[in-house]
């Protein structure tokens, strides 16, 4: 990673952030799409034209060289910036909403120290982070091992041991921030313990006890993220990189601040699927159809609604009003899903079976959108709004049954 940048952010107007990204993401992500998925490789380019263009560190705070955003500082420009990836690439998104991620919980959860080490890593030399939490519990067929970490409390801090599943960024990262549960394995989305168990922990992925299993990543899309496998064998982990207080993630519902991130990607991959359409009718002169007009009129109003849904919510974000944004965010969620699945349905079906045959984008993005959306269980998040709205307890979190809310 380069150490010198070309561009300078001061008095740059937020909205030129928007502009630059979606710049770089039409001249230069979107035609290595193709290739980094096909090779189920990581978008190393990207980040590292990211790191030149001073976009790498957005929800840095500006005192440590950072743009400044995140949740409850211009959350909508940063959701778009998100979503202008996104349109490039889903997997390159994804990557980066891990990395971005990362710094809200540091800007927000980190001492003095931590900020001033860790920013500074990410501001001048490039470092990549990630969040890392996946240690299903339940088997499926096939599946040899078990996953799940085991903490150990040790002289001046803590030894970690175990596996996690879906590492996005694996082997690339240069830090992770990892969400372990001191009770056992489970970490935070998995785990039936206490919330006040859970720790944020941030690792050094450098660390010879840290292992990657590539192997157990095949998946049909969002290939060019690298969510291997990872191994933590007698991974020392200094009590200085102790991130916030114990139980602090679950109990203050941090990951509500993340739910509708996830679904600006999903809107971003359909809204390149909607432009395709466009140039693909137009290219076919089929716009006298009145049932591919029909199809288009569909996209278009599932664009529009999704974007007034997610500007709605960070616009709660943005006005402190924290309690209305958690619950708007999970609503978000759920509709941006069946907006963004019906966008790529409609696309499909007014393009015909060619949209889904290489080199069209479409195949790539119907694949990723596919496995994308299954990050969360759909059916668990409309229950848990109707649990909102019945006034009964609920995990806003993760959207696991009533059952195992705590």
């Amino acid at each position: 990673m380069q150490t010198t940048r070309d561009v300078d952010n001061a008095d740059v107007p937020k909205s030129e952030y928007v502009a630059r990204i979606a710049r770089l993401a039409r001249e230069k992500f979107a035609p290595r799409a193709e290739g980094y998925d096909r090779a189920s490789a990581f978008p190393a380019e990207d980040f590292e034209d990211l790191f030149l263009a001073r976009m790498h560190a957005p929800c840095v705070p500006k005192e440590y060289g950072g743009l400044g955003l995140g949740p409850g500082s211009d959350t909508f420009v940063l959701w778009m910036m998100t979503k202008e990836l996104a349109r490039a690439d889903m997997s390159l998104a994804r990557c980066w909403e891990g990395h971005v991620n990362s710094q809200v919980l540091i800007s927000a959860l980190g001492n003095q120290e931590q900020k001033e080490r860790w920013f500074e890593g990410i501001v001048e030399r490039g470092d990549l982070w990630v969040a890392w939490s996946g240690e299903p519990q339940f088997a499926v067929p096939g599946q040899k091992s078990r996953f799940g970490t085991h903490l150990r409390e040790v002289d001046a801090g803590y030894v970690l041991n175990g596996t996690k599943a879906y590492a996005t960024s694996a082997g690339h990262a240069r830090k992770a921030i990892l969400l372990v549960n001191a009770a056992g394995p489970g970490g935070a989305r998995h785990s039936a313990s206490s919330p006040d168990q859970l720790l944020l922990l941030a690792c050094e992925l450098g660390d010879s006890g840290v292992t990657f299993d590539n192997t157990w990543w095949n998946p049909i899309g969002m290939r060019a993220t690298v969510s291997y496998l990872v191994r933590f064998n007698e991974v020392f982990i200094a009590a200085e990189n102790l991130i916030g207080r114990p139980g602090q993630y679950l109990n203050e519902a941090w990951q509500t601040r993340f739910s509708p991130h996830y679904a600006t990607t999903f809107l971003g991959g359909a809204e390149a699927a909607y432009e395709y359409a466009l140039e693909s009718i137009a290219k076919q002169q089929r716009e006298d159809d009145p049932y591919v007009a029909h199809r288009i009129a569909r996209m278009s109003l599932n664009v529009e609604t999704a974007n007034l849904w997610l500007k709605h919510v960070a616009e709660l974000w943005d006005t402190n009003r924290i309690e209305e944004a958690k619950m708007a965010g999970i609503r978000a969620r759920y509709v941006v899903e069946n907006l963004a699945t019906e966008i790529l349905e409609h696309c499909v079906r007014a393009c015909g079976a060619r949209s889904l045959v290489k080199p069209s984008p479409v195949e790539r993005i119907y694949r990723d959108l596919s496995i994308y959306v299954r990050h969360d269980n759909i059916d668990q998040i409309l229950a848990t709004i109707g649990n909102q709205v019945l006034g009964k307890d609920h995990d806003g979190s993760f959207f696991r049954p009533r059952e195992t809310v705590h």
